[in-house]
């Protein structure tokens, strides 16, 4: 039941009522009330499908939100995300929310870890206020000069030096852009009031008319010598003298465009420009856009500014990289035709100094750049792997062994333009401490972390570039406070797990941290492994400090453990929840005698320890040799056939790499001729061992709202025919497809057999009306007037899983169906219930119990990746059952977990790690739970430990 209503204070003194939520009917919610304290750190918890969400982000964050809003004028609320109220009486104290929720993570190949953190915005701003450009040619710094840097340069003459401040010689073009007359200059110049020119040391009067017109002679390569005098000095330390020499200077800058001179009488001669440039050549001035890979103007001109282009694949050419030179790691040359450029290699390498007998993956970048690029200079010249394909295209046009043979190396390669960075060579001539942006991309977050900490900047650069830093700094730190300090910036964000892009989320929500707002977060444990949960903790802790109300959706024990309140939902899912089970304090929980999550927190109610475990037979397994894909550091792992295998380790230790990146995409290609790119490995052997993969994971299973439980398991096709054959149907000549709602003929056409109607509302959120025709029945009247022992189609498929199997009891395939959906624990769930509302737990659910409801699934390698994502301890009981039943069908399981509940219940663990990026990567342990739990330098195997010696 709800507690009493608290107050707290927040760092001002300031005191705040509780948010009170007074008659919550959105979706499952059974006009609830809940009371939520502010400045406090409150986790929601409860069965798959008891409403937690529905509470959380449909109810407080959508009203949260809805309100802050509806604040703003109708001109900026047009441009906002805009939400429908909820279905709720009264909200008294709410305050602006941030939601952070499980996004689907973006397969845009230009989104990295740098751009979705907001780093690299700062990364831009940085470079563009403090970086320094130097020259391509010379490597020198590039400077703009001003007027002060003359007079500073003659600060330094002796005492009577007699110098000249001057301008070069003007060119300008006429209306019809060609190069005006040297007569024309000089007439210019003489209304300006230029009567003297510098011709070496010598000053030519332009009053004499023998003069203009020598030079009106003169060619243009010649007049580039001379220089119009602006003004003439003797040097002294005087600063009248230099207040003069600005004067000129800035007369020589704007007379000529940017240009000025100071010349020694008999000495040398110093060039200035207040454009940036050096040695002739003019360079772009900084700015956020000129680093912006998204943007024509800093977007590397080959490959787009995406860092790769379609070409010759890296671990296509070296596909073992272990291999030394020597060994042959570059299996192009390794046949009898192309051999000669492999000794060719072993030739020059000595003389080069490229180490032959060390593995290519230890090779540095300079020896691998001279490898692919070519070494000149040599008696015997080697040209390089890139000019050696260069020269087989050249030929592939006309001969078809050619093009075999370039496909077998094709794929997507670094750009070798801007070697990864994706910028133009504009953007990488500006660095800061030696580095440019790409390079500072390319570290991981704890490298970039010390980087700017000790940044080697001059003080007035440090002061410009303070507030910068310290945003930069300040972020670096988040993510490295969740845990993320073996990602690199330039990540592409398609490739990391969805733990790991939560965690990016929760970090830049924070980075910007507000006071007094509802933080609302959606299982921010996902992906995180046991050790690194109390990090976690002491994150959310700190928002809460700052004076935030933190609500987390959460099933972790440590986190439900670390909250000041907890308030439990169901008592069980769908229709049967809804209602507040318990709220209060973990100690008050820990009595409760109505909370099925109390009964698991206080060991009530156990996940078991299987009593027998199916021992693996490795003569038929799933063998990996030389896994070097991403972190992954040569290892041989083995998975055995017909039994659970639970792949563990810290987040980063390379576990979806293995599993999906090799297992999955190495089968595919085998089986299908998959063209998912692969993950780099010497070999994998066992595949006709099985007959197919299957990756199961929480994606929604259809994309369209029509989609739902009936349709997905193939059992709205034995009802529609059912509903044919009754009399009435038959008599109007009706068949199965008239009393589908995805074709026109039985179906309300006013709705499309949608059941509702969006209407836009321009600056309001559109509105998702009930259709007035059909009454969100989805059918027309006469449709439902056939009735099938006394209800109507719609009205079966607002029947629940339990309730249609007592419905249709003499109809043995319908019922088998639904037997395996109440066996997975989805009993409660509509048969025409949109799959959109649908949790990821459920999803997920569904789809197990589609391949258990099919006959022919065995041989089958099925592939989860965390499946108990969004799962209450109750649920993970189920799922385990579901594991139960693919594996008495002689099926095999692969399950990448952080959950010791789950890992506990497998057969052999393959475990990766020790640590996370670089760090990781090897194979720290392999066995059963009981032998890792053993392992001294297991992280999991500690963390599994005591689940193992309490037998729970």
């Amino acid at each position: 039941m709800p507690i009493s209503a608290s107050t707290d204070t927040v760092r001002n003194d300031t005191v705040l009522p509780d948010i009170i939520l007074r008659g919550i009917r959105t979706h499952n919610l059974r006009n609830i009330t809940v009371h939520i304290p502010r400045n406090r750190f409150v986790v929601l918890t409860g069965v798959s499908g008891s409403g937690k969400s529905s509470l959380a982000f449909d109810t407080l964050y959508a009203e949260g939100h809805r309100r802050y809003v509806e604040s703003l004028s109708a001109y900026v609320r047009q441009f906002l995300e805009r939400m429908p109220r909820p279905d709720i009486e009264i909200v008294e104290g709410i305050a602006p929310a941030i939601a952070i929720e499980q996004k689907t993570i973006p397969k845009n190949p230009r989104s990295t870890v740098g751009t979705v953190s907001e780093i690299y915005d700062y990364l831009r701003l940085l470079y563009a206020r403090i970086g320094k450009i130097y020259s391509s040619d010379t490597h020198e710094l590039v400077l703009k000069h001003n007027p002060e840097d003359l007079s500073c340069q003659a600060r330094f003459f002796d005492e009577g030096t007699k110098f000249f401040v001057a301008f070069p010689f003007p060119c300008h073009k006429d209306a019809a852009m060609h190069d005006c007359s040297a007569e024309a200059e000089i007439a210019n110049l003489l209304k300006k009031g230029f009567f003297r020119i510098l011709e070496g040391d010598g000053v030519i009067d332009l009053n004499e008319e023998g003069h203009c017109q020598r030079i009106g002679r003169m060619g243009r390569q010649e007049l580039a010598g001379l220089f119009v005098l602006v003004d003439r000095f003797v040097a002294r330390q005087d600063e009248k003298v230099f207040s003069r020499v600005e004067q000129a200077a800035e007369t020589a800058f704007g007379e000529s465009g940017g240009y000025a001179v100071l010349k020694v009488a008999g000495g040398r001669l110093f060039r200035f420009s207040d454009r940036l440039e050096l040695n002739g050549i003019e360079y772009q001035e900084p700015s956020p856009q000129l680093f912006a890979f998204n943007s024509p103007i800093g977007a590397c001109t080959r490959c787009q500014g995406f860092g790769r282009i379609a070409g010759i694949d890296e671990d296509a050419v070296v596909p073992d990289k272990s291999l030394s030179i020597a060994e042959g790691a570059i299996v192009c040359w390794t046949s009898e035709k192309y051999r000669w450029n492999w000794t060719r290699l072993l030739a020059v390498a000595p003389k080069a100094g490229i180490p032959v007998d060390v593995p290519y993956e230890k090779l540095s970048y300079l020896h691998k750049e001279m490898l692919w690029k070519g070494v000149a200079g040599q008696e015997e010249q080697y040209s390089g792997i890139w000019p050696f394909f260069a020269e087989i295209e050249k030929d592939a046009g006309y001969k078809m062994h050619y093009r075999v043979f370039l496909s077998r190396y094709r794929g997507y390669a670094t750009c070798p333009e801007c070697e990864g960075s994706r910028l133009n060579a504009d953007a990488r001539l500006v660095r800061i401490s030696g580095r440019h942006i790409g390079e500072v991309t390319r570290m991981n977050i704890a490298e970039a972390y010390d980087f700017f900490s000790t940044l080697d900047i001059s003080p007035f650069d440090r002061k410009v570039a303070e507030a910068v830093l310290e945003e930069i700094l300040k972020r670096l730190a988040y993510l490295l406070e969740v845990g993320l300090n073996y990602l690199t910036l330039d990540r592409l964000t398609h490739t990391l797990s969805g733990g790991e892009f939560q965690r990016i989320n929760l970090s830049t929500s924070i980075g910007s941290p507000l006071v007094g707002a509802i933080y609302i977060l959606d299982e921010p444990s996902i992906g995180l492994h046991q050790s690194d949960s109390e990090r976690l903790i002491r994150l959310l802790r700190k928002l809460r400090d700052l004076g935030n109300t933190v609500v987390v959706v959460e099933h972790d024990r440590e986190i439900i453990e670390a909250a000041d309140e907890v308030i439990d939902l169901g008592p069980r899912a769908g229709r049967e929840g809804g209602e507040v089970v318990f709220h209060g304090t973990i100690a008050e929980m820990a009595v409760s005698g109505t909370s099925l999550t109390a009964d698991y927190l206080s060991g009530r109610k156990v996940i078991p320890v299987p009593g027998v475990r199916r021992p693996p037979d490795f003569s038929e397994a799933i063998e990996i040799r030389g896994a070097m894909q991403n972190n992954l550091k040569n290892i041989d792992v083995r998975f055995p056939l017909g039994v659970m295998t639970c792949v563990t380790g810290v987040s980063g230790s390379g576990k979806s790499t293995l599993v999906n990146d090799i297992l999955k995409n190495g089968i595919l290609r085998e089986k299908e001729g998959g063209r998912q790119k692969v993950g780099t490995h010497r070999s994998i052997s066992g595949v006709g061992l099985i007959d197919r993969v299957e990756h199961v994971d929480q994606s929604p299973i259809g994309k369209s709202s029509r989609s739902n439980p009936a349709t997905y398991m193939k059992i709205f096709d034995d009802i529609r025919a059912l509903f044919a054959q009754t009399r009435e149907a038959k008599a109007r000549g009706w068949k199965a497809g008239y009393f589908s709602f995805n074709i026109p003929g039985g179906r309300c056409e006013s709705c499309a057999g949608e059941g509702s109607v969006k209407i836009e509302m321009q600056f309001l959120a559109d509105i998702e009306a009930v259709c007035e025709e059909c009454n969100g029945l989805r059918y027309k009247t006469e449709t439902l007037d056939i009735k099938l022992r006394g209800f109507s189609i719609a009205e079966v498929l607002d029947m629940t899983v339990s309730e249609a199997m007592e419905f249709f009891g003499g109809e043995k395939a319908i019922v088998r169906k639904l037997q395996v959906l109440d066996d997975v624990g989805l009993g409660y769930i509509r048969l025409g219930q949109s799959s959109s509302t649908l949790s990821g737990g459920e999803a997920q659910r569904l789809k197990l119990a589609g391949f258990i409801a099919r006959a022919d699934v065995e041989h089958t390698l099925f592939l989860f990746d965390e499946p108990t994502t969004g799962l209450h301890f109750e649920d993970i009981n189920k799922l385990i059952r579901c594991f139960e039943k693919l594996l008495e069908h002689r099926n095999t399981l692969v399950v990448i977990e952080h959950n010791p509940d789950v890992i506990k219940q497998a057969d052999w663990i393959i475990d990766l790690g020790p640590g996370a990026g670089d760090k990781g990567g090897s194979l720290v342990a392999e066995g059963t739970p009981e032998a890792v739990a053993a392992s001294a330098v297991s992280l999991t195997g500690l963390h599994l430990r005591p689940y193992l010696d309490s037998g729970v």
